[in-house]
Formats: C-alpha cells, structure tokens, sequence
C-alpha cells in the first residue's frame, strides 16, 4: 500500500445532512451528462454519510452522472474505515498535502444536491435549530467534490470502493447567522471548468472555490426529525414556526449527529 501523503487537510462537521429528490434523467439533462450509470431513484430527504450519493465527473473524455459512496477513503488508506471520516475537505487547505492537491487536479466532481441541512446553536443554550439551505427558486445545487478509488488488497478477493468527498468553505451573509462554514456551490458558469481534466492549475481551480454569490438561496427552519438519519420523506422538509425554530442569531452550530472526529481542533473543517 502505498504510503501516506500526511494528514488530511480538511474535514468538517458540517454539510453532513442533504436533499436529493431532483430525477436522473434530469439531473443528466443539466449537468449535459453524456452517459448515466445511476438508476432513478426515491427522493431521499435526509442522505448521510456513507450513503450512496448522486455524482457528476469526467472519465476517459466523458462526462458520466453515476454513483459514489459519501466520505471519502484516499487510495492510500490502509482502510476503508478510516477514511469515512472525510465526509467534508477544507477547501482552503486542500492543496497542501501532494496527495490531496493530485486529487484536486485530477478527480474533482460535482455532489447535485436539492438542499442541505445545517444546524444553529441558539445562545440561550437550547437544542440545536435545523435548517434547510435550498436555492430560492429549488433549483438543484452543484457542490463542489472530489473522489477517489480505494481497492482492498488484504482480502481473499481484490475490491474496489468509489467514494467522494464535499469541500467546504466559509459562510455567505445568508449562511453566516447558521454556521459559519458552507459547502463550496459551483455557479453554472463554472461546471466546465471544474469537470475539465485538462484543467489543472492549482491556482484556477481553488478561485472557484469561494463563499457562493450565485442565484439566491433561503434557510427554511424544519423540525427536529431530521436529527435522525433514520427519518426521511417529505415531512422533514416542511417548515416549522419561527416561534418553535426559536430566535436566537449565533455563529455556532454543528451537526447534531454526525460521525466523530476525535481532535479537539481537527485540521478539517
């Protein structure tokens, strides 16, 4: 197995929780995806981590929409188990391990995503608020990603695991109140750019990897049944009053269930 590039770089408590409830067909349809190796689907309300998610990456010359496994396990990983904690990478940091920078250059994708959940510690010290992030006009997001291959060599028989990642990146003004951090949502203008493999300046691609300025989006305060990865449907999307969501403004936030972390000051956030 081949050896470590170093720590990763970047992992986050946050987008941990999203929607994806837009069809293949025309998921494929916007993304111009020239081949589609996923199976339409139920609306999923309440994807998590490890969770097979919806992909969009360029391979061999075509862009496919097809499937992936959520957190990612580097092809370096002595294990896939390690490697599910890199649900979210660090946008800012990820060039700086060679490992991670080699994947920014040459296995990026786009995570389509209906919506994402983030949650808001109220100052008073209460349970934690969820809120969903969608585009106002519930146009399908593109989050940034990256993937990987990882292939099992110490089994009686070889397996291949294909998993991604979501790269963060600080909060916009709509997000600041919630958390302070934000999934990296690619503007149109930019799917060619980021799915090209022939783009690889380090430099031209980490510019597309700001605060989103695009279309504007809306946090809607939802019930606290998406705290379980168990739930789902519909009903976890349905709005809740501001009376019942609380009023509390703060920067804090954090999933309420997610997988741990260990480190009191991770580098991947």
């Amino acid at each position: 197995m081949p050896a470590s590039p170093g720590p990763p770089v970047a992992c986050s408590q946050m987008c941990g929780r999203f929607l994806s409830s837009t069809p293949v067909s025309e998921l494929a349809e916007r993304f111009l995806a020239a081949e589609v190796t996923a199976e339409e689907r139920e609306p999923r309300y309440n994807v998590a981590p490890t969770d097979e998610v919806l992909v969009v990456a360029t391979s061999r010359g075509i862009r496919r929409l097809g499937t992936s496994s959520w957190g990612l396990v580097p092809s370096w990983a002595g294990s896939a188990a390690g490697g599910r904690r890199m649900v979210n990478l660090r946008s800012e940091t990820v060039a700086e391990r060679p490992g991670f920078r080699r994947m920014l250059q040459e296995r990026r994708c786009i995570v389509p995503a209906d919506g994402f959940y983030e949650w808001q510690a109220p100052a008073d010290g209460r349970a934690k608020q969820p809120y969903l992030i969608r585009a106002r006009d519930r146009s399908p997001l593109a989050l940034a990603g990256l993937w990987d291959v990882w292939a099992d060599r110490t089994g009686p028989a070889a397996g291949r695991l294909r998993t991604c990642t979501v790269l963060t990146t600080v909060s916009n003004d709509a997000i600041a109140a919630v958390h302070h951090r934000m999934p990296v949502i690619l503007p149109p203008a930019t799917w060619d750019t980021w799915l090209d493999p022939s783009v690889t300046d380090v430099g031209e691609l980490t510019s597309l990897l700001g605060p989103y300025d695009g279309g504007p989006l809306e946090l809607v305060a939802v019930g606290t049944a998406v705290n379980n990865v168990r739930n789902d449907g519909p009903s976890l999307i349905e709005p809740v009053e501001r009376a019942e969501a609380g009023q509390a403004r703060g920067t804090g936030g954090g999933f309420a269930q997610m997988l741990p972390f260990g480190a009191d000051d991770p580098p991947m956030r």
